[in-house]
């Protein structure tokens, strides 16, 4: 077959991420070809994100742009993945440039998917019907061993891969679709994890990111005991050739938290870094979104966490605008910033999303403009934090794991032999972007701190 060049869009967080890598290695093992562009391609795929409204209508747009293209290439095959496929089902799969609906438990199907859409030019639709019910253990295993099979490194950034801890979340905090979208939270086995770590390690890779939804509430039990995030940071640490591991998003919760921490502190290859949204700073819309802690009780969570790891990064994330938040609300949201002293946070404007508690049974009170100004405030005052802490690292010597050259250079290159603006990352995550060879793609770099801004260092290699 002549026709199998497929192109993938992929929109969302790091879990689409992983999961976009490992369906481009599914398909590179069926016998497809991955191009760069669309014009080149006989196929599409979208793999997409549900938890803000402008993600989906960033795909909506998107759908109206291949519908056109199919006008002068009828052929095209149009794969929608991941989870706005699983939210919207049979409804997306009626626009008029969708061939595919693939839910992110289904992708394990989606060579056959695309093979048979191409063959038979028909309609195709596989999605999960009671997602929060347990999955079968067929359907397990076929995750499972999709994983495992595909879950090498994706060479997009060399020398870092994304492995997946565990699947779902069982939070259900009132603003999100997660858990109606990937299903009740399931760990996967720590030797079927490390095991993968070690196979990454034998090509190449030097950092593993563990990913979960709410990656601290990893459990698995076994005969001989119950594994943590920390047990299993613990073991990966001893895996050869591993360098730095990293893991993300945490919700904030004092289970296993002490010995996730102690690991941190203990191990030279556990960056000290910690994901972890507070969401709010008024314990009134904490309550609204399900949050289950207060404002006082994360503060003191952090308070905990520089104690046990003087070193740590701390970022974060909001959201503003959430329903009946008033100006003293968010006034709280902006006193937790400040006393949270966050290396970076992201903000975000609340958008009901359809099948969530909130937007079931609160009205969104707060207005576009309010929101919109809230957001800039916000940012405002995290700006200054992080100018603060950057300039901290002025003249000094870091190690930083460089991921290849940067998109936006602004360097001179001709300062340093011609080469290229390099973008990388410090233990701590923070942005470093410097002159240096292309051949340090993937690899660790000595570099010294020659000038901040709030979200970038800028250095020099020693």
């Amino acid at each position: 077959m002549d026709n199998k060049k497929v192109h993938i869009k992929s929109f969302g967080c790091q879990m689409n991420k992983l999961d976009t890598a490992l369906v481009r290695s599914a398909l590179d093992a069926a016998g497809f070809v991955l191009v760069e562009s669309v014009k080149e391609a006989n196929v599409v795929l979208i793999n997409t994100c549900s938890v803000r409204d402008h993600a989906e209508q960033r795909v909506l747009s998107h759908l109206g742009h291949l519908k056109h293209i199919k006008e002068s290439k009828p052929d095209l095959v149009v794969g929608v993945i991941g989870c706005m496929a699983q939210r919207l089902g049979e409804k997306l799969l009626e626009h008029e440039a969708v061939s595919i609906v693939c839910g992110p438990a289904q992708i394990p199907q989606i060579a056959d998917l695309v093979t048979e859409a191409l063959r038979h030019n028909k309609k195709e639709l596989s999605v999960t019907e009671q997602i929060r019910k347990p999955a079968p253990q067929t359907g397990s295993d076929a995750l499972e061993e999709f994983e495992s099979a595909y879950g090498l490194a994706d060479k997009q950034v060399p020398g870092q891969a994304f492995v997946r801890a565990m699947r779902g979340c069982n939070k259900f905090c009132t603003y999100c679709i997660v858990p109606y979208v990937r299903g009740p939270e399931v760990s996967r086995q720590p030797e079927a994890i490390i095991d993968q770590i070690k196979r990454l390690a034998d090509d190449g890779i030097k950092q593993v990111t563990l990913l979960g939804q709410a990656v601290n509430s990893y459990q698995y039990k076994t005969a001989e005991k119950t594994w943590s995030l920390a047990d299993l940071l613990a073991a990966a640490a001893e895996v050869e050739g591993i360098k730095w591991l990293k893991f993300i998003t945490n919700y904030p919760s004092e289970k296993y938290f002490d010995e996730i921490l102690h690991v941190m502190a203990d191990s030279p290859k556990v960056c000290p870094h910690l994901h972890i949204p507070a969401q709010s700073g008024s314990d009134k819309i904490l309550r609204a979104m399900n949050r289950r802690y207060t404002a006082d009780w994360y503060l003191a969570l952090l308070d905990k966490a520089r104690d046990i790891v003087p070193d740590i990064a701390i970022a974060g994330d909001f959201i503003v605008g959430f329903p009946d938040e008033t100006q003293d609300d968010f006034e709280r949201t902006v006193d937790l910033v400040k006393k949270a002293q966050y290396r970076n946070c992201f903000v975000f404007k609340y958008s009901p999303r359809p099948g969530t508690t909130a937007d079931k049974r609160l009205e969104d009170t707060v207005a576009p403009e309010v929101k919109q100004a809230r957001n800039v405030e916000l940012l405002a005052v995290q700006e200054e934090i992080s100018d603060r802490l950057s300039r901290s690292f002025l003249g000094k010597d870091i190690t930083v794991l460089v991921e290849g050259p940067s998109k936006k250079p602004h360097l001179n290159a001709a300062a340093s032999g011609n080469n290229p603006q390099l973008v990388a990352r410090t233990a701590g995550h923070w942005i470093v972007v410097f002159n240096g060879p292309k051949s340090l793609a993937g690899q660790f770099a000595k570099v010294k701190i020659t000038k901040t801004s709030p979200l970038t260092l800028f250095a020099r290699l020693t």
